[in-house]
């Protein structure tokens, strides 16, 4: 009797501990009405411990009577263990257009479409379910834009309304809307913009050694013709790479960006620089230049078409809104044609400063003698310093101090800092140099890692003001894969957060860092956010899963995450920007 009333108690106790899981119909009771200003009113009624998926949800209209979607008014959502969910019963509001010629009353099928899981464990299959309404069109606007697909995808209405568009998208939604000259005069337009920036500034006394390595025989013309090459070839090597990136979502920029190509690279500008100096003379073969053309001068425009198609490559690129802004065009349309347009039309945009740089290479070419040793001189420094710029990216600040230290003063020795009658202007030049190169010497021995200030660690205290340095630096969580950066998104819920995405070999990702993020107000202002840098330097697949994530071609891009762990596209950064511009950005959000 004793071991039945055991078992019995036994049994009780182990049903009751079992979880007990809902019905799906007890689990999810949706609700739509149509209201009488004809908006459709939806709502999912959630059990206790009952979620829905965001990404799951569909709201859709099925009866194809000229009817659709003008836009959806969402509850706020949350980040549960990596996934954005409604832990409280959604209710959505959708309005809706109709377009030209429709009137009357108009029969609709409305589906609503979700999918979610228990807490405990459980989770169900999708679920869909479908209404009638009749929706008297007089109560609604009217569509002007029904020449174009009404929605292909609702799911793409909920996650990026129109007027959350960040400048990539929106410019990415231009191109699709936009008659085609005034998108080519668009990136046109563009393209000079960013001529103005870093990222062009390295091609310039590559064009500019380019041309005055061909020696005296140059005239205006061929400059002229020499630079259109250089151009157009850096405008065909961009739209290619560009093209490939939107079609296949690959960071080109930084499989350029290895550190054997980028050693591979620079010593071609040591090389270039050596011939400057008049070491030797570059050029094709003699028996390559026969077969390639009798007329030997042509190889002179091939050795520039294959300098200006590696410098975009490797010297130039840089991530921008525009460039951007194709990637995303070409990846969501798969219109390579309209894309690679664009691009080369911002391309060429961006050359026409180089252009006159190497016209005027060649136009003021001065005569055969001493003048043209120094031009050569000059041209040869400038490029073994981009090799050296080059080499920032992947070697020790110490090491490229050491160089760029040695590179000055041995230029300086050069235009005669220790000799007598060397006229005033270029003596002046000389000592300057040489004082600062010096300088940076001392620096590099003493630790110093600072080009502006190599000698800052001789002032007193200075160990002192470099720890108060190292305390009000900006701290980046920095994470590499999507299971890291969903960690400390969850971990941070409830927070504005800053995702930053970096890597070793951007130049322009290490002007952020060093002019826009060590602004006084910008750090006291990003103080009130969580700080997440996503490193892609390795750009190994777990980094590409984590930027094809966020739709990111190539850093460096700042994206912003609300209290509730949604994007807000509107504020997505590409590119390099300025503190004050910055600033004005983070008080905006």
């Amino acid at each position: 009797m004793k071991k039945l009333i055991l078992f019995i108690l036994t049994s009780t106790v182990l049903f009751s501990a079992s979880p007990k899981f809902l019905m799906p119909d007890e689990a999810f009771s949706p609700e739509v009405i149509v209201n009488d200003t004809m908006q459709i009113e939806a709502r999912v009624v959630i059990a206790k411990d009952i979620y829905i998926y965001v990404d799951s949800l569909k709201l859709e209209l099925k009866d194809g009577s000229s009817l659709s979607v003008k836009d959806i008014k969402l509850p706020k959502s949350v980040d549960y263990h990596g996934d954005m969910v409604y832990l409280e019963s959604p209710s959505f509001l959708v309005n809706l257009k109709k377009g030209m010629g429709v009137s009357g009353s108009k029969e609709i099928v409305f589906e609503l479409s979700y999918q979610g899981c228990s807490k405990q464990g459980l989770c169900y299959e999708p679920i869909t379910k479908s209404y009638k309404f009749d929706i008297d069109t007089s109560k609604l606007s009217l569509s002007l834009d029904e020449i174009e697909p009404e929605i292909k995808s609702i799911s793409k209405t909920i996650e990026v309304n129109r007027d959350e568009f960040s400048e990539s998208d929106a410019i990415a939604d231009t191109m699709k809307n936009s008659n085609i000259i005034i998108i080519l005069l668009t990136f046109f337009g563009f393209g000079l913009l960013l001529s103005l920036t870093p990222c062009v500034f390295p091609m310039i006394p590559i064009i500019s050694g380019v041309i005055i390595s061909q020696g005296k025989g140059i005239t205006t013309r061929k400059a002229f013709m020499l630079s259109i090459v250089y151009v157009l070839a850096m405008a065909v090597a961009y739209t290619i790479a560009g093209i490939l990136a939107g079609l296949f979502g690959a960071n080109l920029q930084a499989a350029l960006q290895t550190p054997w190509v980028i050693y591979s690279f620079s010593a071609v500008f040591v090389a270039l620089a050596f011939s400057m100096f008049g070491f030797y003379e570059l050029k094709l073969p003699d028996s390559l230049v026969t077969k390639v053309s009798s007329n030997s001068s042509r190889s002179g425009y091939i050795g520039v078409a294959i300098m200006g198609f590696l410098s975009a490559l490797i010297v130039g690129p840089c991530v921008a809104a525009p460039l951007a802004g194709a990637l995303v065009y070409i990846g969501q349309t798969g219109d390579a044609v309209l894309g690679g347009m664009a691009l080369f039309t911002m391309s060429i945009g961006m050359g026409l400063p180089l252009i006159a740089v190497g016209v005027s290479a060649g136009k003021f070419m001065p005569k055969p003698g001493m003048w043209m040793t120094m031009v050569s001189a000059t041209f040869g420094v400038m490029m073994l310093g981009v090799a050296i710029w080059m080499l920032e990216r992947v070697v020790d600040t110490y090491i490229t101090m050491l160089f760029y230290a040695i590179l000055g003063i041995g230029f300086a020795v050069y235009l005669g800092v220790f000799e007598r009658g060397v006229h005033i202007f270029k003596k002046s030049i000389a000592v300057v140099l040489f004082i600062y190169s010096f300088a940076l010497l001392v620096g590099v021995l003493g630790g110093s890692t600072s080009m502006s200030r190599p000698l800052e660690f001789l002032k007193p205290q200075a160990v002192d003001s470099m720890i108060k340095r190292e305390t009000s630096h900006l701290k980046f969580s920095k994470v590499t894969t999507l299971k890291e950066l969903d960690e400390l998104r969850v971990k941070n819920s409830g927070k504005k957060i800053i995702l930053d995405f970096y890597a070793d070999w951007c130049t322009s990702c290490k002007e952020l860092e060093k002019v826009t993020f060590a602004d006084t107000n910008v750090k006291a202002k990003l103080s009130e956010f969580v700080l997440i840098q996503a490193d892609l330097t390795a750009n190994e697949q777990e980094q590409k899963d984590l930027s094809k994530k966020y739709g990111v071609f190539g850093p460096p891009v700042i994206i912003f995450f609300d209290e509730e762990g949604r994007v807000m596209k509107s504020k997505t950064i590409v590119g390099f920007v300025e503190a004050d511009e910055f600033l004005a950005h983070l008080n905006k959000i």
